[in-house]
């Protein structure tokens, strides 16, 4: 399993949830996955000595018999593995999806791991944790993909999408908006103080951008989306043509067949590489010729994250 992109947003994080909590934890994994899931290999959910969960390993029908078992293994002091759904013992808990889930149960997990792997997340550093599950040892590293093998789990930890948005107006703020509720980290770029305020109001960060530049030092990694909603076209290229150079592995730029095609011919005659330009997406989005800012939104959404799903495999 190719796991260098993470579409999904961190949600409620079952690591930072047992590093933030005082009393004893039990960190529970799918070590195992037969037929269909509604989550992966890897998924985390944290159980707390007051009752709390974060995290989540199917879609509700498991989690509170995972919490007596995550009881059971913490008295016990000794991980515990168990099986849900297909070739489960417990029949009398059947997973709507017709497959079946390992469960790893792992009492008090070492938490000098789980700091580690925070502190990579926080640092947009990707890693791997490596997972005993006879004894629940735990070890950080740079490499290795999501896999079991045998006794031995590991579970790859990759930094979300994130969209540097940059734009005037609706498009820009809906779209901004969106993510932000959606729970991946973003940044909104204008030069327009209403739309930075109808960001902010939306609970976006945003940045006031005064000049038709790529802000200097501003970092775009291999996870990272950027996306332009200018109905002014002039301010695209001196924005594209750094970014374009980033690693950025999505760049979209809002605008008709015809706006594109004279995005393009700017570009070339600014001595933009034919290879840098080919990366540039536009008109943006899976929903042709979109024309509301909702629908624009979800439909360049929709398809960063299908870009984001094809790299994984």
């Amino acid at each position: 399993m190719n796991t260098a992109f993470n579409p999904s947003p961190a949600g409620a994080d079952p690591i930072r949830a047992i590093l933030d909590a005082a009393g004893e934890s039990v960190l529970a994994i799918i070590a195992g996955v037969e037929g269909p899931s509604y989550r992966p290999l890897g998924a985390m959910m944290a159980i707390l000595s007051d009752g709390s969960r974060a995290g989540t390993l199917s879609s509700g029908c498991i989690e509170a018999d995972i919490a007596l078992h995550a009881a059971e293994a913490l008295k016990a002091g000794a991980p515990r593995l168990v099986r849900y759904g297909r070739g489960s013992p417990f029949v009398d808990i059947e997973l709507p999806c017709g497959g079946g889930l390992d469960i790893l149960m792992v009492p008090q997990p070492d938490r000098s791991a789980l700091s580690e792997i925070a502190g990579r997340q926080a640092a947009r550093d990707g890693c791997s944790l490596h997972i005993d599950i006879d004894s629940g040892a735990m070890t950080v590293e740079d490499e290795g993909a999501t896999r079991r093998a045998d006794s031995a789990l590991t579970v790859r930890f990759d930094p979300a999408i994130r969209f540097l948005v940059f734009g005037k107006g609706p498009e820009a703020t809906t779209f901004a908006a969106l993510v932000n509720s959606a729970g991946y980290p973003n940044l909104l770029f204008s030069p327009d103080i209403e739309t930075l305020q109808a960001g902010e109001s939306a609970g976006c960060p945003t940045q006031h951008m005064p000049t038709k530049r790529f802000p200097k030092g501003l970092a775009a990694d291999a996870h990272t989306a950027i996306v332009l909603f200018f109905h002014d076209h002039d301010w695209e290229p001196p924005i594209l043509q750094p970014a374009l150079t980033t690693e950025a592995f999505y760049i979209g730029s809002q605008g008709s067949q015809r706006a594109r095609d004279a995005r393009v011919a700017t570009l070339e005659d600014m001595g933009v590489p034919s290879d840098d330009i080919a990366r540039l997406r536009g008109p943006v989005g899976l929903i042709p010729s979109a024309r509301d800012a909702g629908t624009l939104a979800v439909s360049v959404l929709a398809e960063v994250l299908a870009i984001a799903m094809q790299k994984t495999r």
